[in-house]
């Protein structure tokens, strides 16, 4: 899409230490740094670190396919990053929870209260269809 971009699990844990943190204050302020950039494209579950940046995001797209589908997804890519078979069905788990679980910024909820928050242009894109004919469309602007 032409912008730098920043993967939030990239910042959030230690390389090839699958399921190791990093400090989350330091991941924090690392985002805020790289969202003081002219322009960036910023990927992943962590509304926490969303909201360091939610001031200065121009458009929110949340990508909210069904949950069986983000399991399939998950499991197609299998394990990664040094992780565990057991690791593996823990994420896989937590997926499956994303609707379930409360009081957590990387759920349902969580992304809701992220989404209502944003002042920006917003839209949700609930299965491939949408995904694609939007990134369809933000290439033909882009030409």
């Amino acid at each position: 899409m032409g912008r730098p971009t920043i993967h939030l699990d990239d910042l959030r844990w230690v390389p090839d230490q699958y399921g190791v943190a990093r400090d989350s204050q330091l991941v924090f302020n690392e985002v805020v740094e790289a969202g003081k950039a002219d322009t960036w494209l910023m990927e992943g579950v962590y509304g926490w670190l969303a909201n360091a940046v939610l001031a200065r995001v121009t458009a929110l797209v949340w990508i909210d396919l069904p949950e069986e589908e983000c399991v399939a997804n998950v499991r197609a890519r299998g394990i990664q990053g040094g992780g565990s078979e057991e690791s593996f069905q823990e994420l896989v788990e937590w997926v499956r929870e994303y609707r379930l679980r409360e009081h957590s910024s990387t759920c349902y909820s969580g992304h809701e209260k992220l989404f209502d928050a944003c002042a920006g242009s917003k839209v949700i894109l609930k299965n491939r269809t949408e995904i694609n004919a939007y990134v369809e469309n933000i290439r033909t602007m882009a030409a």
